[in-house]
């Protein structure tokens, strides 16, 4: 828990630090030139801070749709693996025991796993989540491969094989959509020299008018840090400050359980 607070901290503080310095220095150079008697004309560096920071708009906006995009998809997962888990479920009454009363029991557990990390989502929990899932689903498989041995123009086989095939399907989507995609290195590197550049010449257009204003300029740094601090929670799910409604796993699990 510790660890999630201060990696969340730093994604918060780093972006603002990218903001502010930038302007103080650019401040202070703009200033500096001022008292001086550099003549320096405010008209073209205030075209150039209006499409520096049209282009740090438009970067913000092209990669927070990357990361909503990804949110969305791994919404549509969460409900696609609800549904399969369930699908199997009742697809396991077709098939003779004892495959019938052991695919529930690992069903059960399969969902037991994921209603366990709702609450606690440590680095420990997700990685048996992932050992003990693939587990479970090698179990499932092995399961319909000995099912068609058995007989491969059953209709209940085929649908309970069709089902495992799902549910292994899925959780590959999520482990990658969740736990591998991230922002490219490259989209953040140039997302960082447009904004230290952009808040220099920010900075830089205050100095040369004459005017420090350092209480602007923090609140700059609190708006752009706020954002890219929703951008990037947003690509790491996994530490639990921006994550999907698990509803419908609990639901799930209550209604395995029920029964």
């Amino acid at each position: 828990m510790m660890y999630n607070i201060l990696l969340n901290l730093g994604m918060y503080l780093i972006p603002f630090f990218c903001v502010l310095i930038p302007i103080i220095l650019g401040q202070q150079y703009g200033f500096y030139l001022k008292t001086h008697a550099v003549k320096v004309s405010d008209s073209p560096v205030g075209s150039v801070v209006g499409a520096s920071l049209g282009l740090l708009a438009f970067m913000l906006a092209f990669t927070f749709q990357i990361v909503d995009n990804r949110y969305n998809e791994r919404k549509k997962l969460l409900l696609d693996e609800v549904t399969t888990i369930r699908t199997t479920y009742l697809r396991a009454g077709l098939i003779p025991e004892p495959y019938k009363s052991s695919t529930r029991k690992l069903l059960i557990e399969y969902t037991d796993l994921r209603a366990a990390i709702v609450n606690d989502i440590s680095p420990k929990k997700v990685e048996h989540l992932r050992i003990r899932s693939k587990a479970i689903l090698d179990s499932l498989w092995h399961y319909s491969e000995e099912l068609a041995s058995f007989d491969r123009s059953s209709e209940a086989f085929s649908l309970y094989t069709g089902s495992t095939n799902d549910l292994n399907e899925i959780y590959n989507h999520r482990v990658t959509y969740t736990f591998e995609y991230r922002i490219p290195f490259a989209i953040l590197f140039i997302l960082g020299v447009i904004t230290l550049l952009s808040m220099f010449l920010l900075g830089y257009q205050f100095g040369i008018s004459g005017k420090k204003n350092y209480v602007v300029a923090i609140i700059i740094s609190i708006i752009f840090a706020s954002v890219m601090w929703l951008i990037l929670a947003l690509d790491r799910p996994e530490q639990g400050f921006i994550r999907l409604n698990q509803q419908p796993i609990i639901t799930l699990y209550e209604q395995l359980h029920g029964k």
